[in-house]
């Protein structure tokens, strides 16, 4: 077909993927291959096929007697999430997956001279939630690509299943939050193919 172009180097195959968190404001990376700046924390290890991009627009139609089609489609408001389940058990990866929270040094009972060090893990309470910085890097070869999410939030429950069989996740699900006039995400790459959009 004329005007058909066929490139299968322009397929992607995330070999490598990771997802960095930060406190919202924390300055974003330049390009897609600079090392992170300063303020960004890898979540570590996730499961191998849970991360997932989702970018849900809605939509509003004019219905018109003279018509079986819209008359006029317009977009009402928009939506992004980010899902991937967390492998790795920390203090960061707790509080990111319950949104928030607070983390204290305890005295276990009993502990004598030089007690092990313990820790109480309390989760926000309502309207504690707090908002992170988020990007996802996607490596196929030479070619980067990240996501950069200047504000989102986890707003779903966490569900943990706590087997003998098989390792215990902690699932992440971020909201993308919008701004006033700064973009709610956007992707960096060097990705020769973006060239020619």
């Amino acid at each position: 077909m004329a005007g058909e172009i066929t490139n299968a180097a322009q397929i992607v195959v995330p070999a490598r993927t990771r997802v960095w968190l930060a406190p919202v404001g924390t300055e974003a990376p330049a390009d897609a291959t600079v090392t992170m700046p300063e303020g960004w924390s890898s979540v570590g290890l996730t499961t191998e096929d849970s991360l997932k991009f989702s970018e849900e627009p809605q939509f509003e139609q004019v219905k018109s007697a003279q018509t079986d089609f819209p008359s006029r489609t317009f977009q009402t408001s928009d939506a992004a999430t980010i899902e991937v389940d967390l492998q790795q058990w920390s203090g960061k990866n707790f509080r990111s997956a319950f949104g928030g929270g607070a983390i204290t040094e305890i005295t276990p009972a009993g502990g004598g001279a030089s007690p092990p060090k313990h820790y109480k893990f309390t989760p926000p309470r309502i309207g504690g939630r707090t908002e992170v910085a988020a990007i996802i890097e996607v490596i196929d070869g030479a070619k980067s690509y990240r996501y950069v999410m200047p504000r989102t939030m986890q707003m779903e429950g966490v569900n943990t299943d706590l087997q003998k069989s098989k390792e215990a996740i902690l699932p992440l699900r971020l909201a993308v939050q919008g701004g006033d006039d700064a973009d709610a995400w956007y992707l960096l790459t060097n990705d020769p193919s973006f060239a020619a959009a």
